[in-house]
């Protein structure tokens, strides 16, 4: 199974941080996060990783190269103008299955977490396998119901919040192209359907969304290191 790393956005509300250097090449702890979810992704066991890029992504590519230094095999999805979520793992799938494999774990690129990766695996009843955690001050509202079936809802008494770590099968985006748009409404469309499964993670977990929470981060893991 290969896994990808969504990395094509601006990181507009990490300007003026970004307007030089991608977000996934912004550091905490002394590496850029992208490395982080490589490093992460190593010890999971993953060996092939598919990377999107639009915005500065020659300079992802520059940075990490094939891959080779972190034990991994490193391909790039190119997109230009960036697509949304679901617009760029769709341009990614023959990348993304090339392999043999229906399933693919896709990772967003400016999260920091310990989930343990290779403990999610695929649900042959499902299509869609997605991490959820407690809500953070800055998204109180949540994204999706855990049932207690282990089943993910739309709606519900207790909404968690998306990780943006997943495990899809490539029939979650049939008779989609690239311009399928964000992911969200699609794993609405399947969670009707009873085809969305949810597995909770109550450790660390970082939306790196501001400077301000890249620095907290920053501050949290050089801790850890000293």
């Amino acid at each position: 199974m290969k896994a990808m790393i969504l990395a094509a956005g601006k990181g507009e509300r990490m300007r003026p941080l970004t307007l030089t250097t991608p977000k996934p090449l912004l550091s905490a702890g002394g590496k850029p996060l992208i490395v982080h979810h490589l490093e992460h992704l190593e010890r999971a066991g993953f060996r092939e990783v598919v990377i999107n890029h639009a915005w500065l992504g020659d300079q992802i590519e520059y940075t990490l190269g094939t891959g080779e230094r972190f034990g991994l095999s490193l391909e790039y999805s190119r997109e230009g103008d960036p697509l949304e979520t679901a617009g760029g793992i769709v341009r990614a799938l023959p990348l993304l299955t090339a392999s043999g494999s229906d399933w693919f774990l896709v990772i967003n690129g400016d999260i920091w977490t310990d989930f343990p990766l290779a403990q999610l695996e695929p649900d042959p009843d499902r299509d869609a396998v997605l991490v959820v955690t407690e809500n953070r001050p800055h998204h109180p509202e949540g994204d999706f119901h855990l049932l207690e079936s282990g089943e993910l809802a739309s709606d519900g008494p207790r909404k968690l919040t998306f990780t943006g770590i997943s495990l899809l099968h490539r029939r979650l985006f049939a008779g989609l192209d690239d311009n399928a748009g964000k992911l969200g409404p699609i794993l609405r469309r399947a969670m009707a359907r009873g085809r969305v499964a949810g597995r909770y993670h109550g450790g660390g977990w970082v939306d790196v969304g501001t400077p301000e929470r890249l620095r907290e981060l920053d501050r949290r893991l050089s801790a850890q290191e000293a």
